[in-house]
This record gives structure tokens, C-alpha cells and sequence, in this order.
């Protein structure tokens, strides 16, 4: 098939390059001009393994092509995925902004009485009752009412950063949400070598499945950090706590969230568990556990600055080890080691970080956005590993369980990735 991707973040980029390794032909369209000159030239925008090597094999096979607009260019698509971001909104709620803005395109571009049958596919997080209540009216309204041959569908993603390709491939589930919860063919075409349970539900049951998702997923990390904190406090060493715990494989399902250890953030769990908690509030709902979330998992960032810093005069030369909210990556949205490079500066150490997926120049959209409102001085922060290595350092700061691949000369060495 043809398919045409809006959004080429993290999500869509994945997704462009994994379509084209499966035989379909991809038309990119980012409003970034830089960032559509990079793809084109073979440099991937993002860091994520084994991304540029299919990017390549995409561009040297004539089957991806990327622009800043869609013109004319769905005439002969087959399919249109939607990847732009819902970014939080200053009450807490998901912004539409763009997901109303791509909608328009897409039905600007098609036919009112197109003949070829076309799907328009949405991964962006959104709030239940979005394609009933805003998608589809926008679609309706530049189409008609019947909308002949023109299909929407709800498919949320399930891609870890540092991993997407993989789970591109082998995700968890497959969720795709219709008008009437019945298969659709060009879903089918494109799920038809993934091996994984698949779900065909009406919209909302779609849409809600990843907040359900990435809020268990936070109330997970939050739980174990707080049992984590309260074990040290009692001289209980959470590692044998967690051990104990995840070994119950029946009931306590996920060793790798229930692991004590950084506090989470990210592009997906903060700003879905803050969506969470507005639709409880508009609903009249009592959710103080959700309600809670971010507030514990604001305590949960103090808690490591202090632990970090205890005995620690400012001044102080101190080295963190990852910046990015995971290992691989360079997606520094939210990222709770940010917040804890901010109060280290804040409070008068000298820091340096190392992070070698990181590239400051290369840092596009909402992620150079974030990073540099956070820390205008990342640039400056910034170490390569000959300079990391060479020096002594106060304390060094272990962020995403690295350090020790590292030859570091530290009077101590704090694990907040582990809790150790």
C-alpha cells in the first residue's frame, strides 16, 4: 500500500520505517523543514537503535519520501496515519490542537466522491469520545455526512523508546477501534505479519486503553519507589524487597515497573496520568490513587536530590551519568533526571552530565522545547566521556544504570536507578 504518516517523532518515524520493511511505500510529511531535510538525506532526527539503518534501506529503495505538506499528495495514498503530539494543557488535559488541525488537512486533500477506499489511522494518545466528538464531525463536515469509501480508525501504539522496533513488530496487543468494532481491511493488510493477540473494539474502548495502560504503568513505578523510600528509611534493602516481591510471576506480573528506582517521566506517562485526572474531574469522579500519582512522583524526585546531595557541601563538583528519561534515547521530555540536574544546579554544584545519546544540535520540536526552557545551560553542562573520565568529581550520579561502564574517578557513587 501507500501510506502517508503525519508526524515523524518518535512514533511516526518508527512506524514510517517498519511499514517500508514490510513492502509498503511511506510519504512523510513533518511540518519541521529541518527535520524533513535530515530524513531525506539519510540522517535519522532521533536516537533509537536500528532506526537510520531501516531509514536508509527505505530511501535507497524509492520508498519513503518525506515533505512539510500534504497538497495533492493522498490522491493515490491508500492510508493516512496520524502521529502528531497531544502535549498536556495548562489545566492538565490533552491538547487537540494539532490532531484538529491534521484532521482538516486530510479530509481537505481527499475527494468528496473518492472511489479508492482510504483509512485515516490515530495513534496520538486521546481523550475517549475524541473521534465521535471532534475527528469525525471535522471528516463529516468537508466529506458529507456519508463519507463513501472514507474510513477512520483508532490504533493506539504500544512502543517503548529505545526498543520501538522491536515491539513494532511484537507488541504487547493489537487495539484497533472502528465506527461499528468490526475488522477493517487495510489494518489487517498492515497487522497481517505481526503475531499478537488483536482487539476490535468500538472507539472509546480504543481510546481509553492507554491511559488505563500508562497510568497502571505509573502507579507501578510510583508504588515501588515508595516502598522503595520506605524500606531505606527502616534499613530494609529494597533490592531483596523487589526480589521477593516479582518472583510472585501469577500475580505480580511486571518485574521491570515494579522495580524501585528513578522516578518515571517521559513523553507518555506524565501527561497521560494529568489527562486522567481531568476526565475524573470533569466526570465527578473519586480517584484519589490516580489523584495521587504525580504528586508522589514529585516526592519520589526531591527524595533522590537529597539522598544525592546528603553530606554534600554546594560547590561541590558532581557528575550525573544520563540525562534522557531512559537509556538509548534522547528524549528529554519530562525526563525526571532533568529536574534533578535543575535542582543541582539550583543549589550551587558545579554540574557536569554524560549522556552519549545526547547531541544538543540535534534536538528537535517539543523535545529541544523542553530541554532548554528546563536547563538553558545544557550545552554547557554537557561532558564527552575523555573529559568525564579525566576528572574527579565529588560524587557522580548514576542516572540510567551506566556508571559502572564507566572508568569514573568519584569520591562516592549514588544509584538512583536501582536505589543502591
Amino acid at each position: 500500500m501507500k501510506i502517508a504518516i503525519f508526524g515523524l517523532g518518535y512514533v511516526g518515524l518508527t512506524a514510517a520505517a517498519c511499514l517500508t520493511k514490510e513492502g509498503h511505500s511511506v510519504l512523510g510529511i513533518d511540518t519541521s523543514e529541518s527535520k524533513v531535510r535530515q530524513i531525506m538525506a539519510g540522517i535519522c532526527p532521533i536516537v533509537e537503535p536500528g532506526l537510520e539503518d531501516l531509514l536508509l534501506d527505505a530511501l535507497a529503495q524509492g520508498r519513503l519520501a518525506c515533505f512539510t505538506d500534504v497538497a495533492d499528495r493522498l490522491d493515490d495514498c491508500d492510508m493516512a496515519i496520524v502521529c502528531v503530539g497531544t502535549p498536556s494543557g495548562p489545566d492538565g488535559s490533552h491538547n487537540m490542537g494539532f490532531i484538529a488541525e491534521v484532521s482538516r488537512h486530510i479530509a481537505s486533500a481527499l475527494a468528496p466522491a473518492r472511489e479508492r477506499p482510504f483509512t485515516a489511522v490515530y495513534r496520538s494518545t486521546i481523550r475517549p469520545g475524541t473521534t465521535d466528538e471532534l475527528i469525525r464531525p471535522i471528516f463529516a463536515s468537508l466529506l458529507g455526512e456519508d463519507m463513501p469509501n472514507v474510513h477512520i480508525v483508532y490504533n493506539p501504539e504500544f512502543l517503548r523508546e529505545s526498543v520501538s522496533i522491536k515491539d513494532y513488530f511484537s507488541p504487547p496487543k493489537v487495539v484497533i477501534g472502528t465506527a461499528d468494532g468490526q475488522p477493517n481491511a487495510h489494518m489487517q493488510e498492515i497487522n497481517r505479519n505481526i503475531d499478537s493477540k488483536v482487539f476490535f473494539t468500538r472507539y472509546r474502548e480504543a481510546e481509553i486503553t492507554k491511559f488505563v495502560d500508562n497510568t497502571f504503568h505509573a502507579l507501578k513505578v510510583s508504588f515501588a519507589n515508595e516502598i522503595g523510600r520506605l524500606s531505606m528509611e527502616l534499613g530494609i534493602s529494597p533490592q531483596i524487597v523487589h526480589e521477593i516481591f516479582v518472583s510472585d510471576t501469577k500475580l505480580n506480573i511486571s518485574p521491570y515497573y515494579f522495580r524501585p528506582g528513578g522516578a518515571f517521566g517521559g513523553s507518555c506517562l506524565p501527561k497521560d496520568v494529568r489527562a486522567f485526572q481531568h476526565i475524573s474531574s470533569t466526570l465527578g469522579a473519586n480517584t484519589p490513587l490516580i489523584d495521587s500519582l504525580i504528586r508522589s512522583n514529585e516526592a519520589h524526585k526531591r527524595y533522590l536530590f537529597d539522598r544525592c546531595v546528603k553530606g554534600l557541601a554546594p560547590g561541590a563538583r558532581v557528575l550525573m551519568v544520563g540525562l534522557a528519561f531512559k537509556t538509548a534515547s534522547d528524549d528529554l521530555r519530562e525526563s525526571p533526571n532533568v529536574d534533578l540536574a535543575r535542582y543541582l544546579i539550583q543549589g550551587g554544584y558545579e554540574l557536569h552530565v554524560y549522556d552519549p545519546s545526547l547531541d544538543p544540535a540535534k534536538l528537535m520540536g517539543q523535545n529541544l522545547g523542553y530541554a532548554y526552557s528546563r536547563l538553558p545551560t545544557l550545552g554547557q553542562i554537557l561532558r564527552p566521556l575523555e573529559v568525564v573520565q579525566a576528572s574527579h568529581y565529588d560524587l557522580a550520579i548514576d542516572a540510567n544504570g551506566t556508571a559502572d561502564l564507566l572508568d569514573l574517578q568519584a569520591g562516592r557513587t549514588v544509584d538512583i536507578h536501582t536505589l543502591r
